[in-house]
């Protein structure tokens, strides 16, 4: 078996980014908290690390927990010098995100007020071509800060 830092590569031109299809299940968010923190070392960005491997979870969570999909897409990316974007892309379009309020007993079910809580800036892409609709990228964006 090919190893996690074998498989991923950086794009050789534009923007830096990393994506990996994985199998949709639990045991996937592991591989995308390491995918997150390694392109953030890559970047010398490693103090997101925490915040960004949190939200690579709850997004793997939530693929998992509301699509029938049997694989998904985690990707890591600079669209610029200054956002990280972290992101899931499956095949269930019909199945958008939504914040929901869930009862105090509730053992599930707040990972999208986590991400809203703890990211810039939050929000998901519909993916196909003018006729027909694939699948969904959900996303979420945190500010890079820059010394002043």
């Amino acid at each position: 078996m090919t190893s996690l830092s074998d498989q991923v590569q950086a794009a050789p031109v534009g923007h830096p980014a990393y994506s990996q299809t994985f199998p949709c299940e639990p045991e996937t968010a592991e591989a995308g908290r390491k995918l997150v923190r390694r392109a953030l070392a890559v970047w010398h960005l490693d103090d997101l690390g925490d915040r960004s491997a949190l939200i690579m979870s709850e997004l793997v969570a939530n693929a998992v927990r509301h699509t029938p999909c049997s694989s998904i897409r985690l990707m890591v990316g600079r669209p610029n010098a200054r956002w990280v974007r972290i992101a899931v892309v499956d095949r269930a379009p019909s199945l958008l995100p939504e914040l929901s309020l869930v009862d105090a007993d509730e053992e599930s079910g707040r990972g999208l007020l986590l991400i809203d809580a703890i990211a810039d800036r939050w929000g998901y892409d519909l993916h196909g071509n003018g006729r027909s609709v694939w699948g969904k990228e959900v996303w979420v964006e945190i500010l890079i800060e820059t010394e002043q």
